[in-house]
């Protein structure tokens, strides 16, 4: 299989599968003397681990990370410290339930990457969709970890903005309330409303989709390059290759078909420190390139596709059959994907400025 790294100078690549005894990832092209420990990696995959409420999967995994390669202890100031070179992450699987899929074995489950896994390589891991998994994304957020400590001055949040067909009502935006409910809601009274709805969801063996928007802010101006190197066309690129999701937009997105041209257009006016722009409908990007605005992305999370109705399939003979996926399952993986597009912006985000270094100085 290839397609397993992404970025430039900032390099991740991700490596194992579901079921098996670990997955993890290389991070190459980190900057030497930049403090990293073990801790400062946990703190974000703790975010991400499932089994923190009744609206997530109930596999539990501790996501307990280990450090193998590319840190040191700095003789003068005692720190564990990145040296430069390749930085080898490992996180341990320790509650794999293989048997609760031996039952698909030969048959394909709707909406996952069954099919389409047996149609290019002729082997398919049906233990949990072996690398086609959510379950790869942890190593995503370990990645955006080492990222963060890249981006000194920038702070990466993202939040629940819809679940189903439930919006917020961002006049109530707060984003001290993500840490107050189990949906990274800004909205307190959306979030107690989301209770009861994917308490619904749930108990009917089904699922919902989601919209997660996730906002950088402090991002210098400069970031990104014409033509085929533009800032949002990285960061769409890595929010589309995470698991489910179906669409991104930056900025006011397809809501900027509806207006005009004086509507969308981000006025400007003299600074003591740059111009001053009077709104933010590009999403902090503009040809490409950051222009010092909050970054502002939104991605669609389709619905878990492993629920408990029975549906219409065919086994790997191409026999007619039906199919009631088992296992512990997201009723919304939207929820967990949150700390995950925080990862993904943060990798995109600290490949660009090493970039910007390299050819600017």
């Amino acid at each position: 299989m290839s397609h397993n790294t992404f970025g430039h100078l900032f390099r991740v690549t991700t490596w194992g599968e579901s079921h098996g005894p670990a997955l993890g990832c290389v991070v190459d092209g980190t900057p030497p003397r930049i403090p990293l420990k073990a801790e400062d990696i946990q703190t974000w995959l703790d975010k991400r681990k499932p089994g923190q409420s009744r609206f997530t999967t109930q596999r539990r995994e501790p996501d307990a990370v280990k450090i193998l390669s590319g840190t040191f202890i700095d003789d003068e100031t005692g720190e564990e410290v990145t040296t430069g070179t390749p930085i080898s992450l490992m996180i341990e699987n320790v509650d794999q339930r293989s048997k609760d899929y031996g039952d698909i074995k030969e048959k394909f489950r709707p909406g996952h990457a069954d099919y389409t896994y047996l149609a290019k390589y002729g082997i398919r891991d049906y233990r949990g969709g072996g690398r086609s998994s959510a379950r790869e994304t942890a190593a995503r957020v370990a990645a955006g970890a080492v990222a963060r400590k890249i981006l000194a001055g920038v702070t990466i949040r993202g939040a629940l903005v819809q679940m189903g067909p439930h919006k917020i009502d961002r006049a109530n935006w707060n984003w001290d309330e993500t840490g107050n409910n189990p949906f990274w809601c800004p909205d307190a009274k959306a979030a107690a409303n989301w209770e009861d709805y994917l308490d619904g969801v749930r108990k009917a063996g089904s699922s919902c989709g989601a919209i997660i928007e996730v906002v950088a802010s402090g991002v210098p101006a400069g970031l990104g390059a014409p033509i085929y190197g533009k800032l949002d066309a990285d960061i769409a690129a890595a929010l589309m290759s995470i698991n489910a999701v179906k669409g991104v937009e930056i900025g006011d997105g397809f809501a900027t078909a509806a207006m005009t041209g004086e509507e969308n257009a981000d006025e400007m006016r003299s600074g003591n420190n740059g111009p001053i722009f009077t709104s933010n409908h590009a999403g902090g990007v503009l040809g490409g390139i950051s222009s010092g605005q909050d970054v502002v992305a939104r991605f669609a999370v389709k619905p878990t596709s492993s629920i408990l109705a029975p549906r219409h399939t065919i086994t790997k003979s191409g026999e007619d059959t039906d199919i009631e996926t088992k296992g512990r399952h997201d009723p919304c993986v939207g929820i967990r994907a949150v700390p995950v597009g925080e990862a993904m912006i943060a990798c995109v985000l600290a490949d660009h400025l090493l970039r910007h270094r390299g050819q600017v100085g």
